[in-house]
Parts: C-alpha cells; structure tokens; sequence
C-alpha cells in the first residue's frame, strides 16, 4: 500500500517538505535498527475539530523507550507532543496517523551506537482502518505463528524499537502466505503473547482475560484504553497468562493497537470462533465514540489539534 503524500515532515525541529525528507543510506538506524517510534492517531471529531487519541501518554513511552537505549532528543515530551500538533495543522489534515521517530543518525558505524548523532522526525498521513473496515465489522482469520515472540532479556517488549519489529515482519508474512489476515505469537514458554502489531483479548463467560506485561507484550496505550472501557462497563477484566487452546475455546477474541483500533477476531488456526460477540461490539463502539469525542467522561484522552 502506497503512502499518501501531504506537504510536510518534522524534522529536527524544522517543517521540511516531503520530497525533501531524506536520510543518509549510512544512517546507524538503517543497518542496526537504532531507532524507537509510535504509531498515534488523530481523529476528527464530532464537532469538526481535530484531536489526537492519548498523545501525552503516547510521547511518554516514546521518550522512555529512547531513554533505554541511551537516547537523547535534546527535546523534552511537551516539546513533541507541541511539534506533532504543529505538523498536523501545516499539513491541514481532519484526521490522520501520526508516526514520531527518534533514530541515530549519520556519522559512525559499528555496532556501538553512543558516538551516532541523535535525530528526531514526525510524519503525518492519512490512513484508514489498518486491517480494513470489513474486519471492523466481521473480524479477521488469525494463526498462530512459527515465529516465537523476542525473549524479554534479549529484546525488551518495553522498548518500541525499529529493528524488533523484524520478528513482526516475519510472522506476517508467515500468516499471510497461510491465507490468515494476521498472526498470533507465543513467547518461548509456549503462551500466548500478541498479534504483530496489537494486543489480545480473550472472552469467557462474560469475563475478559489478556496476557500480562511479563509474558512478554507490549504495554499498549489501546490495551490499556480497553481496560479501562472494560471495567467502566462493569466488565471483569484481569492479567493473565494464556496458551493456545484458550483461544480456540473463547467466547470471543478481539486485538487492539492504534493502527487496528479494536478489531474483532472469528477464527484462530481455522477454529471458528463465530461472528463478533457483545463484549467485543460493546467495547469497540464505545472505543470509536471516544475518539469522535462523543463520551465526556473520557475527555481527557484527547488532545485537540
């Protein structure tokens, strides 16, 4: 799928047009992977205006995972969250995805990255629903991978980091060839962890269960979101470990990430799982009068451009 072009990219501090926003083919990130990144989105509202989903919360784990790999922006989080607004309003766009990296630069090679030049870059781009609309509504074929989840002392799942999403990239590809819409991965230990790029939800008996910080996923901004929704609904939700025959015999099972928003699953290795049920449809509507800033209640997770 081809990006859309819009005008601008942020880049150090500076609106640089689109056709202009070029590396050197020896920047550290490109051979080392160097580099830690979000995905956000921005939403049009009910009332026209425009706002982003969680931002704040978003540049916090953006700056923690530059933090743990020894990096430093030279700007601190309200300074991004003020420059990816900033990148909205030049590009004049009503709703968009947002994609904030900071990298190491040009300058040195080796697999020591402190001597590399820290940079940072924000595009923006109009982007519709990452596994399609018709999932939305009917949910997507899921398998679980041959790839294994990266182990939480080899690559820690707490850093968003660009060259970790190589083991994404090869799941991927694995589920599509297999004629699945998106993989499932286990950590090492065989339980479940999460999608390529969302976290897992199971449903039993009105009950929602996704897998803990420690086996190994991602602290999702959206999973958190969910959470949160979930409970408001009076829905019990609890952390817990999961292996693979809990998905075959869910309820139901939905993934959430800012790119796949909340996206219901049907079938898992070919067990049929059946159409959305009512806690996935319940949360999900909720999710998407949230971000049209339809529900007061959760204001406060948006950020208006």
């Amino acid at each position: 799928m081809s990006l859309p072009e819009v005008d601008y990219i942020w880049m150090d501090g500076q609106l640089v047009a689109w056709a202009d926003a070029k590396v050197h083919v020896l920047t550290h990130a490109l051979h080392y992977g160097s580099g830690v990144f979000e995905g956000i989105r921005c939403y049009e509202t009910a009332d026209g205006t425009s706002a982003v989903f969680r931002l704040t919360e978003h540049m916090q784990r953006l700056e923690r995972s530059a933090r743990m790999l020894m990096m430093d922006p030279g700007r601190d989080v309200a300074t991004l969250v003020e420059a990816v607004k900033e990148t909205i309003r030049a590009n004049k766009l009503k709703f968009c995805y947002i994609r904030p990296l900071i990298y190491r630069g040009y300058g040195v090679m080796g697999l020591d990255p402190l001597p590399a030049p820290v940079n940072t870059f924000i595009a923006v781009w109009q982007w519709d629903t990452y596994l399609g609309q018709d999932a939305l509504k009917h949910g997507v074929a899921a398998g679980v991978s041959s790839w294994r989840q990266r182990g939480i002392n080899s690559t820690p799942p707490a850093v968003k980091a660009t060259g970790q999403y190589i083991n994404s990239s090869l799941a991927r590809m694995e589920a599509n060839k297999h004629g699945y819409a998106e993989a499932i991965l286990l950590n090492e230990e065989g339980k479940v962890c999460e999608g390529t790029g969302e976290n897992l939800f199971v449903v039993r008996n009105g009950v929602v269960v996704t897998p803990p910080v420690s086996d190994g996923i991602l602290e999702g901004i959206t999973r958190d979101s969910v959470m949160q929704i979930a409970r408001d609904k009076g829905i019990e939700v609890r952390e817990a470990s999961l292996v693979r025959t809990d998905l075959y015999a869910a309820d139901e099972v939905f993934m959430t990430g800012t790119a796949a928003e909340v996206v219901p699953v049907h079938s898992v290795d070919g067990r049929d799982i059946g159409d959305p049920g009512p806690v996935t449809l319940g949360i999900q509507s909720t999710f998407f009068r949230i971000v049209r800033g339809e529900e007061p209640a959760y204001d406060a997770w948006l950020e208006r451009v």
